[in-house]
């Protein structure tokens, strides 16, 4: 008989979801950065295996919402709670008491298993972990805990047999040949915005949303030009840096890691354009992929 089913990671910002997800599936499906709220999408990564396949959802951190940008995160979360067929809570050992009120009702009564993971075992000590396992047992009453590490892929092994044994017996939802159910745009665009991350402070990296303009494949190599929008004309300059020093730092490793992804030669064209409060239009939201 054959299992299938969705498991989506849920937990406040920082909490190692993407690292989480990109271990249990092997690949780099969702960007990684020390900033918070980094995941903006609800993102797939799929494990085939002959008798099974897992359909992995990596989800925006939890948070109370201040624009409009933050209520279409939200909406990915909801609906990543109800279509679940076993939820997985990730925890911040580092931070272990964050506010989880908006979640604890829902995931108390819920309808399909719940998996907690007490993230970041290599960063505590062993009496917090105690403590903790403790705290969250009795708070949220999980079908199964596990301290991990992410990072290290620590003790990810059991947390996988536990995930299969929740399963239901079901075909695969995907093709098996099938990594995820977004486009090579997709990620190409959260690679571009993961350097934003990594080479802005402030709230340059939450202002910014990119959008691929064009994608032309030649016959050694691939074209790709994309806007990097901001939301007040005083940051575009930001963005641009003095004599575009840092534009061309953020398309310089940017083109690296496409090419690294893609496995070609990428010719990479960044421009910044100004869309104001983009954050807040319903209209621009769509057209970034912010919808259900």
């Amino acid at each position: 008989m054959h299992k299938a089913g969705f498991i989506n990671i849920i937990g406040k910002p920082n909490a190692g979801k993407s690292t989480l997800m990109n271990a249990l599936v092997g690949e780099k499906m969702s960007i990684i950065t020390p900033k918070a709220q980094t995941t903006r999408h609800r993102i797939i990564g799929i494990v085939n295996h002959d008798d099974f396949q897992m359909v992995f959802s990596d989800t925006p951190g939890i948070i109370k919402p201040k624009y409009g940008l933050h209520e279409r995160m939200m909406d990915f979360v909801k609906s990543s709670m109800h279509d679940a067929d076993v939820m997985v809570l990730v925890v911040d050992l580092k931070d272990p008491n964050p506010e989880l009120e908006e979640i604890a009702d829902k995931l108390v009564h819920r309808n399909c298993p719940l998996i907690i993971l007490l993230n970041k075992v290599d960063a505590v000590q062993t009496a917090v972990i105690t403590e903790q396992v403790d705290v969250y047992s009795k708070l949220f009453k999980p079908d199964a805990l596990f301290p991990i590490s992410a990072l290290m892929k620590a003790n990810l092994e059991p947390v996988m047999m536990q995930i299969l044994n929740y399963l239901p017996d079901s075909p695969p939802f995907f093709d098996k040949e099938e990594l995820t159910d977004k486009p090579e745009r997709f990620f190409i665009a959260e690679i571009i915005r993961e350097k934003i991350f990594l080479n802005y402070k402030k709230e340059i990296p939450y202002s910014t949303e990119v959008v691929i303009e064009s994608f032309k494949e030649e016959k050694n190599i691939l074209r790709i030009a994309a806007n990097i929008l901001v939301e007040r004309k005083s940051q575009k300059p930001i963005v641009i840096g003095r004599g575009g020093e840092k534009l061309k730092r953020v398309g310089t490793h940017s083109r690296e890691d496409i090419e690294a992804f893609l496995g070609k030669k990428v010719f990479l064209e960044l421009y910044v354009k100004v869309v104001e409060d983009w954050r807040n239009k319903d209209s621009h939201l769509k057209n970034f992929g912010y919808r259900q």
